[in-house]
């Protein structure tokens, strides 16, 4: 490959994948070559505990097309891929998992597909390999992030897509420390569209994703993007006291009329409960959106870099 920019930059974040590195090196390169010889395959090791950067290492030694970027610790999957961007050089950016489920022999027919005037073509998973709970998590999550922003997400679209310069720098400019790349691509607008691929089974290993982690990312997108959450609770907060306004009406009439003697515990000592439950739950929403935003206040790097090959100092 020569001085100049390349056609394409393929960004994959790595974790765990030692296995497969030489694999996925491959088959981009075979996926690509018939296109242009002018490209970059950028892989961001996520501190893997495994020797993934070693084999990255090695196979930069031997192929100039690669590059290599080690973060210092685990910073997640969506700042992995900020940072491959971030080095990105191409006029077209694909984005893709390193676990081979997301297929490089379909990167010819995104960008076919891109050349029909298209800004963003996204990967559309008609057919996902994924386990049953990972599936189910993901079209549960997508529902709820769909009511809670006001706009329709696709479960089948995950980060595979081809991207062009544009779009992508617009996202470098999203520096916000809480980070989900479908999201950024879908609010940086542009002409966008879907393109069925085939959804491949994990080469290896299984996924890094455990219900643990994937509940935290979904509360986190959900604080990050949306304000619904506080306005359900306001609703929620004014319907109450209706309610409670309407019953102290009703009580004074009763009592009043002569109807209430004794006071009623039961109905004291569930309200209280009630209410100290609600008001919890309330504080614990404010203080969420309050943590993050104290979070984002610090303006902390998205990422540290402990070793790069074969990448230009940025």
């Amino acid at each position: 490959m020569n001085a100049e920019k390349p056609l394409f930059s393929i960004v994959s974040p790595v974790y765990k994948a030692e296995k497969i590195l030489h694999k996925l090196v491959q088959r981009i390169e075979n996926a690509i070559s018939p296109i242009t010889q002018q490209f970059e395959i950028i892989l961001v090791v996520d501190a893997s505990p495994d020797d993934s950067w070693q084999v990255i290492q090695e196979i930069a030694q031997k192929n100039p097309c690669v590059k290599g970027i080690l973060f210092s610790r685990n910073f997640g999957q969506h700042r992995a891929i900020t940072a491959g961007l971030d080095y990105a050089q191409g006029e077209w950016i694909v984005v893709m998992d390193c676990d081979l489920q997301d297929q490089p022999e379909e990167i010819p027919h995104l960008y076919q597909k891109a050349l029909q005037g298209y800004d963003v073509v996204l990967a559309r998973r008609h057919n996902r390999q994924d386990r049953f709970f990972k599936r189910t998590f993901s079209k549960l999550f997508y529902k709820i992030l769909s009511f809670l922003t006001g706009i329709k997400y696709d479960p089948t679209v995950a980060n595979f897509g081809i991207y062009h310069k544009k779009v992508i720098d617009v996202v470098k400019g999203m520096r916000e420390h809480i980070r989900f790349f479908p999201v950024m691509i879908y609010w940086a607008g542009f002409r966008q569209t879907k393109l069925d691929v085939e959804h491949a089974p994990r080469e290896e290993g299984k996924s890094s994703y455990s219900f643990k982690k994937l509940l935290k990312l979904a509360i986190d997108i959900i604080l990050a993007y949306s304000e619904k959450p506080l306005t359900i609770i306001i609703r929620i907060g004014l319907s109450i006291s209706a309610v409670a306004f309407l019953f102290g009406i009703i009580t004074l009439i009763r009592y009043l009329l002569g109807k209430i003697v004794v006071p009623g515990y039961t109905s004291l000592i569930i309200s209280v409960w009630f209410f100290s439950g609600l008001i919890i739950a309330v504080l614990g929403v404010v203080g969420l959106y309050v943590g993050k935003t104290f979070e984002g206040v610090k303006q902390r790097p998205l990422y540290i870099i402990q070793d790069t090959t074969n990448t230009q100092e940025k």
